[in-house]
């Protein structure tokens, strides 16, 4: 059986964070595993508070998974401030973690922000540079590049720029874009547009840590990066498309479907 690790955020509403990634990897027939960075107090309505663990706490999280049940692939969500980050960085270059996909969240679907401004350098000089993968919706490639990404040209460009400071494939997420879901795959200097439609259904909570967990159990099974982002993108088209309808705002995925 692989093993997976996410290192993320808790949602105590079950439909993102750790949660997700860790339903994601059940339903895939894998062993999951957590190492949990900060706890929120969210739902389908938004994020109310947020208090990060010490990142000392983190690192002996990373040390008790690692040093027994090694994990073939890593799904790294919220890191929210840049002393857990340099923990995060500093432990997976110790452990030669390998199968690395980084869901840099900025932003949460409910709009609210989940990452200190100042994490942001760190987040791209230290832990960026060790992924194999990196899957920023709009929003995040318009932070990482330093540009405004409003389009697929905007996308395109970011991609571009943010592709100066790692050298991991770049996902830029279209599930924002107006009349279509079309997602930009950026892998060795080339780009690949993977098309998609838009589903109609409002509750995507929690999409984006499903998906990047979805990618992560696909590398750990053996598959290139974009053949993992396609399959694990017909999983999330399947999740989202069930139609589940739980709470007030935007509800969560079916991770079980």
């Amino acid at each position: 059986m692989k093993k997976l690790l996410t290192i993320a955020g808790s949602d105590c509403s079950g439909g993102a964070g750790i949660q997700a990634d860790l339903k994601t990897f059940a339903a895939h027939k894998t062993y999951g595993m957590s190492v949990i960075t900060s706890l929120t107090a969210q739902n389908t309505m938004g994020v109310t508070d947020v208090v990060d663990l010490s990142p000392e706490f983190v690192g002996k999280q990373l040390d008790a998974v690692f040093s027994d049940i090694y994990p073939d692939a890593i799904k790294i969500g919220m890191v929210s401030n840049e002393s857990i980050i340099k923990v995060i960085a500093r432990k997976l270059r110790e452990y030669g973690a390998k199968n690395i996909v980084v869901d840099p969240v900025m932003v949460a679907t409910s709009g609210s922000v989940l990452m200190d401004s100042k994490a942001n350098n760190t987040l791209i000089n230290e832990l960026l540079p060790l992924a194999d993968i990196i899957t920023p919706n709009m929003q995040e490639a318009s932070v990482l590049s330093g540009i405004e990404v409003n389009n697929k040209e905007d996308m395109e460009k970011a991609a571009k720029i943010i592709a100066k400071f790692i050298d991991g494939a770049i996902l830029v997420k279209g599930g924002h874009l107006e009349t279509s879901a079309d997602d930009l795959l950026l892998i060795d200097g080339k780009i690949n547009w993977i098309e998609g439609e838009k589903i109609e259904n409002p509750n995507t909570h929690g999409t984006g840590c499903t998906l990047s967990s979805a990618i992560a159990v696909n590398l750990a099974n053996g598959m290139d990066v974009e053949s993992s982002f396609i399959k694990a993108k017909e999983y999330l088209i399947g999740a989202i498309g069930d139609g589940l309808d739980l709470g007030e705002g935007r509800g969560p995925l079916n991770h079980l479907y």
